[in-house]
């Protein structure tokens, strides 16, 4: 039974039409006569949409009880048992209720894929886990619902639901997003022209990058080495001098003339480690090209043009920006140089920019060092030197310069095998010295055009010249064998450097370090597998590259075992024995990496653990005490009234019933602290953002405490400000309750408020005992109470209920001392037209 197929709606915002648009892929499937039922679908009492169920059959969902309530959520097991071929399952960044089967909506997806139904789903950009920040920069909501961007980069196909900013606005205007009363506060907040332009803008591009994947993986599978032009990049050939800022700006600037412009630099560095490039220059070109929104490669290769055009291949570049030479006039006697080379094989679909700058023609830093690796071309030059030189010299000495004497002649020869040697390495020079040897016997030494050698003496002169030749040509092969060795551990140590250095900064990024070590061996990709046990299938961790990981390591072309059940796979091309030694390096770095990661993952839960147990203790510490003392006293009371054995005269029935009334009262002020404490820990608190007069909210909050213990002064003049009335209303109540009950008797509670540039702060002075610097910030903690509070006074939520209110609403409440003693509690808060709210807690009347 082969794995279902994943298709995603995916959408800008919500109401965009997602769901209508997977129910009406529905209907014509049936049409079709696929079996296609609907799993989970929330219509949202949209009428549209609901019409769009009808004609569908639908899959009943499971009821799971969760705190005296009672949930629907999708039956997994209904579904499985129904084995449909097609299942629609609305919002996939769902999470489920507690109890449920999986925690996430997605989960579910996954068990369906798994038993080989198809599975039709939709979601927001929004909820993608990597763009959270994003998004609440953009809007000022933190999504508390997301998924993995692995799950949906996973579907075999996402298809985009567009629709512009105003067409949605009238749709909302209509009536057929949300009901009538949420409207208005919807189109002012979340909503607003400028937030669904950027949404859009986001899912046109994380569209527009996945399908990019697509498209490198269809290149590679098809082998297609043609560019196609679907998007302009601008590949920057980096030497590592001071021009190569010249060549990003301009590069950056080609790329904004088109939308979607990318620009990639490279720096293509010779195998044999040996460059004249400045380290220190190379940082600052990386840090210039990653400003300007581009990205930085550094590639190895024997040939700069070759690699340069390989890789702007590789990525389906359209043009290629390089820098005029900065080689001497003289020096292109040798060759015609980079930048003419690659324009001249770059071909019809890759056009080539040749900038000038101010470095042009003035000769490098340092001098360009010879290949350590004697190239083909080298090689070639080396065997007609030693195979023609000898003729050609024969020649010349048989009929231009007769009689030199053999000494000379021997000398002649010497000279070319010695320069055969330096051209060709060793084999050349072995060649020439054959060669050299038999004409100098047959056409110099006595007798003459015979192959044998009448005095001893010439003997040795022949001996000792292929002797030499043979010597010299060992000493050029040996020094070469050396340089090579030497550019390649100079090459490990640097690399070895780097994963050293990404150990001590604490690096934790197991991408970046794959895609390093794809960049250092110039594999297509590069994949870290694991299984917990021998007997276990091999599961990807990470995977760096196009196309999909092999699900083997013996299935790569490169593996790289890290212990018993780790190992890394690299496709791509053979790595040579030598190459294994910094590979086995950086597959012990990902070992610790990964190890690393979950660590750190490891102590996040262990602290929630902590934190959550901590909180269980204070809270079962403060029901044993501070929630059962007014009990007792009710208890006390009320038994009291319903004894017989006592007349109660009036005046005492009313103290009683005073009494009853208090414990009731603090009862109900302690267990609403408890249950906002739970909502803000849950982060299910939901702020209803309106513009507010502070006079109209500020006296509401203080019916609770005695009319002569505060003094109000909020000024009528003072600018509105973007809060939800009910909840500034409970944090201001608990801050002056805090300040009264440490107050002094006979001296008021100052209650005062005023306008800072864009903000309206509301301070609330106190002339109690102060707080100490230390202990400013932990007084906002759940059940923390300073000094020597009374027990049964509170079990300190009050403070930690109000600053989350007020964070939720995008302000702050910081605590400052009181001059002259005391302290001073201070809300800053939003002024209408100022800055919109921000924070982990805000959220707007859109849910």
């Amino acid at each position: 039974m082969g794995r279902g197929k994943l298709r995603i709606y995916l959408g800008a915002a919500p109401g965009v039409g997602k769901t209508y648009s997977m129910l009406s892929e529905a209907h014509r499937r049936v049409e079709r006569g696929t079996d296609c039922v609907v799993a989970f679908v929330e219509h949202h009492g949209r009428p549209r949409t609901e019409v769009m169920l009808h004609g569908l059959e639908t899959v009943p969902r499971a009821e799971i009880p969760y705190r005296d309530t009672v949930f629907t959520e999708m039956d997994v097991d209904a579904v499985l048992d129904r084995k449909p071929a097609v299942a629609l399952v609305d919002e996939l960044a769902h999470t489920n209720i507690p109890g449920s089967r999986n925690a996430k909506r997605w989960q579910d997806v996954e068990e369906l894929l798994a038993a080989g139904i198809d599975v039709v789903s939709t979601v927001n950009i929004q909820h993608l886990e990597s763009l959270g920040d994003v998004v609440e920069s953009i809007t000022g909501v933190r999504q508390r619902e997301t998924v993995p961007d692995e799950v949906v980069r996973r579907a075999d196909q996402i298809e985009l639901v567009d629709m512009s900013p105003q067409a949605l606005r009238r749709r909302m205007a209509h009536g057929n997003v949300y009901k009538p009363d949420k409207v208005d506060a919807a189109l002012s907040n979340y909503f607003r022209p400028g937030n669904l332009t950027a949404l859009r803008e986001l899912a046109l591009l994380w569209t527009a990058d996945r399908v990019d994947e697509y498209l490198q993986e269809y290149r590679t599978e098809h082998r297609v080495s043609k560019i196609w032009g679907s998007r302009e990049r601008i590949v920057v050939g980096l030497t590592g001098g001071p021009e190569g800022r010249t060549l990003i700006r301009r590069a950056a600037r080609l790329a904004e003339k088109g939308a979607g412009g990318e620009v990639l630099a490279v720096y293509i560095s010779r195998s044999d480690g040996l460059t004249s490039a400045s380290p220190k220059e190379l940082a600052v070109q990386r840090t210039l090209v990653e400003d300007l929104g581009g990205t930085f490669h550094h590639v190895i290769g024997d040939d700069i043009s070759t690699g340069l055009l390989e890789f702007a291949r590789g990525v389906n570049a359209t043009q290629i920006v390089l820098g005029v030479s900065r080689r001497r006039s003289w020096q292109y006697a040798f060759s015609p140089g980079v930048s003419a080379t690659v324009a001249r094989e770059s071909g019809p679909d890759l056009d080539v920019h040749i900038v000038t700058h101010d470095e042009a023609a003035k000769g490098r830093g340092l001098p360009v060092a010879r290949r350590a690796k004697l190239g083909r071309s080298r090689t070639n030059w080396g065997w007609l030197v030693a195979l023609a030189g000898p003729v050609l010299l024969t020649f010349l000495l048989s009929s231009v310069l007769p009689d030199v004497g053999l000494a000379n002649d021997v000398l002649l020869f010497l000279a070319l095998t010695v320069a055969a040697a330096l051209l060709g390495g060793l084999t050349p020079a072995l060649g020439s010295a054959a060669v050299g040897s038999l004409l100098l016997n047959y056409y110099f030494t006595p007798p003459i055009h015979e192959l044998t050698i009448a005095d001893p003496e010439n003997v040795v002169a022949l001996v000792i010249f292929v002797g030499v030749a043979i010597s010299v040509a060992s000493v050029v092969d040996l020094a070469a064998r050396r340089t090579h060795q030497a550019a390649r551990l100079r090459a490990e140590a640097e690399t070895l450097s780097f994963l050293a250095g990404s150990v001590l900064r604490g690096e934790t990024s197991l991408d970046a370090l794959l895609e390093r070590l794809r960049e250092t061996f110039a594999m297509e990709s590069v994949a870290l597998l694991e299984r917990h046990d021998d007997t276990e299938p091999w599961t990807c961790v990470a995977v760096v590259g196009p196309g999909r990981p092999v699900g083997r390591p013996e299935d790569a072309d490169v593996d790289m075992p890290v212990g018993d059940h780790l190992a890394l796979a690299l496709t791509g091309r053979v790595l040579p024995a030598e190459d294994r030694r910094v590979l086995g390096a950086f597959a012990a770095q990902a070992a610790v990496v990964l190890d690393r990661q979950r660590l750190v993952g490891e102590a996040e839960e262990a602290r929630r653990l902590a934190e959550g147990n901590k909180i269980r203790t204070s809270l079962l510490a403060a029901v044993s005490h501070d929630l059962r003392t007014p009990l007792a006293g009710i208890k006390a009371s009320v038994s009291s009234l319903r004894s017989d054995d006592v007349e109660w005269s009036d005046e005492d029935r009313a103290v009683l019933l005073e009494g009853i009334e208090e414990g009731a009262d603090r009862l109900d002020h302690l267990v609403g602290n408890l249950l906002d404490v739970s909502r803000l820990e849950t982060g299910t608190v939901t702020a209803v953002l309106r513009q507010t007069d502070l006079d109209e909210v500020v006296p509401m909050a203080l019916v609770g405490v005695p009319d002569d213990s505060v003094e109000l002064d909020i000024p009528e003049t003072l600018p509105m400000v973007v809060v939800d009335r009910g909840l500034l209303e409970r944090a201001v109540a608990n801050i002056v309750e805090n300040a009264v009950k440490y107050s002094p008797d006979g001296t008021p509670v100052v209650v005062a408020a005023g306008a800072i540039a864009d903000r309206v702060e509301l301070r609330v002075v106190d002339r109690g005992p102060g707080v100490p610097d230390e202990a400013k910030d932990r007084i906002f903690g759940a059940f923390q109470r300073y000094g020597d509070a009374p027990r049964g006074s509170g079990v300190g939520l009050g403070l930690a209920v109000a600053r989350g209110f007020v964070e939720a609403m995008g302000g702050t409440v910081t605590a400052e001392d009181t001059p002259g003693g005391g302290l001073t509690m201070t809300v800053s808060l939003p002024m209408d037209g100022g800055a919109p709210p921000s924070g982990p807690g805000t959220t707007t009347a859109v849910t």
